[in-house]
């Protein structure tokens, strides 16, 4: 791929910020499965397309589902 032609990508948005989430629930498992890799590892902003405030919010629930056992802290 050449300087000439540069791939289009698409501006990521937050999707907490588009649905209005006032509150990220750490009991929501389907949700937080969606910011982690197969390994049990939290994606980061710029591939999530999370603004700041919603990936703090969305690292502590993540952080909170782990201490109490809903999500695993690494798979193998």
């Amino acid at each position: 791929m050449t300087l000439q032609q540069k791939r289009f990508q698409r501006k990521k948005f937050c999707r907490f910020c588009v649905e209005k989430v006032e509150y990220i629930d750490y009991k929501d498992i389907k949700v937080l499965k969606n910011y982690l890799t197969e390994r049990g590892k939290i994606l980061p902003r710029r591939m999530t397309g999370a603004c700041a405030r919603h990936q703090r919010e969305l690292t502590e629930s993540i952080k909170r589902a782990r201490s109490i056992a809903l999500l695993a802290f690494a798979e193998k």
